[in-house]
């Protein structure tokens, strides 16, 4: 292994958004991230951190990232919900992934968390193939409902 997984630090963070922004144009939305590297300071390394983050790193260069967060269960109590497992795609395939989805997964049972979830687009058929072989179980019959900040606040404003 050519690379190592360890805790994301502050200096990471303008790697870490090139990442997600490398992620959103892979999803197919290049204009959907708003965050910035100071929001992302900001926001995991304040003194009520709102997100812990592994990062694969391969000479010096952060190469992937395991971004997650606690929740909380009405069924299941504490849980973990993995927002985004990114590796770039000149490094991927080199185990990178299954590493840092691993550090996740080991973190959460090494801390007595009782589930751990994410989502992954229909279409990345790589993605749900992996998980399914790891175990994990595929929800084909949930949907995932939002509310953007712009009709958040129209909602409110009307109610």
């Amino acid at each position: 292994m050519k690379f190592i997984i360890r805790e994301g630090k502050k200096e990471d963070m303008p790697s870490v958004l090139d990442l997600i922004n490398e992620l959103a144009i892979f999803e197919k939305e290049p204009d959907a991230v708003e965050i910035t590297v100071d929001d992302l300071v900001n926001d995991g390394f304040s003194d009520h951190p709102k997100f812990k983050i592994f990062v694969a790193e391969e000479q010096s260069s952060i190469i992937g990232i395991a971004l997650f967060y606690e929740r909380y269960s009405t069924w299941k109590g504490k849980t973990i919900h993995l927002e985004d497992l990114i590796v770039t795609k000149s490094r991927q395939k080199i185990g990178a992934g299954k590493a840092l989805y691993t550090a996740v997964l080991k973190y959460a049972y090494d801390h007595n968390f009782n589930r751990v979830a994410w989502e992954v687009i229909d279409w990345n058929t790589n993605a749900i193939e992996f998980y399914k072989s790891t175990g994990a179980t595929y929800l084909n019959d949930w949907s995932v409902v939002q509310m953007n900040k712009e009709n958040l606040a129209k909602f409110i404003k009307n109610n």
